[in-house]
């Protein structure tokens, strides 16, 4: 079947080569079904176009006829004012889409279109408020982009003010770090100088240094010891006289 499907649609051309599997073929088969189930429906729209034809060409010889018998009226034997109108009203039904020329289809036609107008110009107003808000809203993501834009920029050159100031302090940190490194190594070395050619050990850097901070604590300490004294000044010597005895 599938084989001739393919004959039948490529006719004298060959048919182009494809590998022959399970899975091709049951593709092409569905293929062939769906190109097959579209042609019954094809046909059958053209029968159905033919046969609405020949029922509108039917009804028109009748009612020509009709014309013809009781008005002795013909589309020849009209005047050129007379196939004017008529070819209007013509044309008037097929833009219409009525089903014929009466009044009462003519009234139906233009209220439905009167309708599907109003309708389409509510639908118009509601698609132009739409519109309206999204150019607000497109003009307020625009505005706020060039800001954001601005806002980046700005922080970028403050990231790179903040980078060269970065730069320049951790320069001076790694300086001051080996410079006071180079002061250790002298002092030191300079100590050790004083200490071989006969300096006293407590006259060194570090022992001043510890000295220096024993004496901060004596100091602290004394501070109760001067504000309990102090409360004692103010007693009358004979007072104190006798609480120093005790």
């Amino acid at each position: 079947q599938v084989t001739l499907w393919l004959k039948k649609i490529h006719g004298s051309q060959p048919i182009p080569q494809y590998e022959v599997n399970a899975r091709t073929v049951d593709i092409l088969y569905k293929l062939l079904e769906c190109n097959e189930a579209r042609d019954r429906d094809v046909s059958l729209l053209i029968e159905d176009m033919k046969e609405k034809t020949a029922e509108y060409k039917a009804e028109a010889n009748y009612l020509q006829g009709l014309l013809i018998e009781t008005l002795h009226l013909s589309p020849a034997n009209l005047s050129r004012e007379g196939a004017s109108y008529l070819k209007a009203l013509v044309n008037s039904a097929m833009a219409l889409n009525t089903k014929d020329t009466s009044l009462a289809s003519f009234f139906c036609a233009i209220n439905h279109m009167t309708s599907e107008l109003y309708t389409t110009e509510s639908e118009n107003r509601e698609l132009e408020r739409e519109l309206t808000n999204l150019r607000k809203k497109l003009t307020a993501a625009l505005m706020l982009e060039e800001k954001l834009k601005a806002d980046l920029k700005q922080t970028e050159e403050s990231l790179e003010i903040g980078r060269a100031r970065a730069d320049s302090r951790s320069q001076n940190l790694k300086f001051l770090r080996d410079k006071s490194e180079d002061l250790k190594i002298r002092i030191k070395a300079a100590e050790d100088q004083l200490i071989s050619s006969g300096l006293d050990q407590s006259l060194t850097h570090e022992a001043l240094v510890n000295l220096s901070e024993k004496l901060a604590r004596v100091q602290e300490e004394l501070v109760p010891l001067k504000k309990k004294l102090e409360s004692y000044l103010d007693l009358p010597p004979v007072i104190i006289f006798s609480t120093v005895l005790l």
